[in-house]
């Protein structure tokens, strides 16, 4: 929700909508069916699922939820690098198996 368009502003119009994300969420964990869709980061929101009536300015919805892939590699060294720094040894295995498959999983792309 922190990216910005190549024109400089967040793509995200701001921390007050962020209920209609909390929603998505919620019915998710609820089990609605079909409001969400497969991603190299996970399951993101279809376009129709989050409810936009209302905002005062156009989201871009593929800049919003694209996973370029550059983008994700530099973010998955970063992590490395902060657990290895801030956490070392102590690092959980599931935290180190999840960045390896997010790895993966943009490697494949």
């Amino acid at each position: 929700w922190f990216r910005k368009a190549e024109q400089g502003g967040f793509l995200w119009p701001g921390f007050g909508e962020n209920i209609r994300v909390l929603d998505w969420v919620l019915r998710r964990c609820d089990n609605e069916q079909d409001i969400g869709e497969k991603s190299p980061v996970g399951i993101i929101p279809k376009k129709s699922a989050l409810n936009l009536e209302g905002l005062d300015e156009e989201i871009d919805w593929d800049q919003l939820f694209s996973t370029p892939n550059r983008f994700w590699n530099e973010e998955v060294k970063e992590l490395r690098s902060y657990f290895e720094n801030q956490v070392g040894k102590s690092l959980p295995e599931e935290i180190e198996k999840q960045l390896d498959d997010l790895q993966k999983r943009f490697d494949e792309q």
